[in-house]
């Protein structure tokens, strides 16, 4: 996975809890839950969707690196960089 495409599944995963959600002009380290106003529901509802499209399991350890679409995109791209064994697909 290349971090353009996991910046892709965060905006998906986003768009599952907030339909319809912008990301045009969001910076990369803009807050998610603040930018859309999710609550802990729709953070939950967000995580679990993150985790089925990219197919990663994410735990409550994640939720640090899951504040930003930066820091989301980093942690898929690191962790599908580790599974490869430092490759990339």
């Amino acid at each position: 996975m290349n971090h353009d495409q996991a910046r892709r599944f965060v905006q998906e995963a986003v768009q599952h809890v907030v339909p319809g959600a912008d990301f045009t002009g969001l910076a990369p380290e803009a807050h998610l839950r603040d930018t859309f106003e999710m609550d802990s529901l729709d953070f939950l509802g967000f995580v679990e969707a993150l985790a089925r499209l990219s197919g990663q399991e994410l735990t409550e350890n994640d939720y640090p690196s899951l504040v930003t679409w930066e820091g989301c995109a980093r942690l898929l791209e690191s962790r599908e960089h580790v599974a490869h064994g430092g490759r990339s697909r």
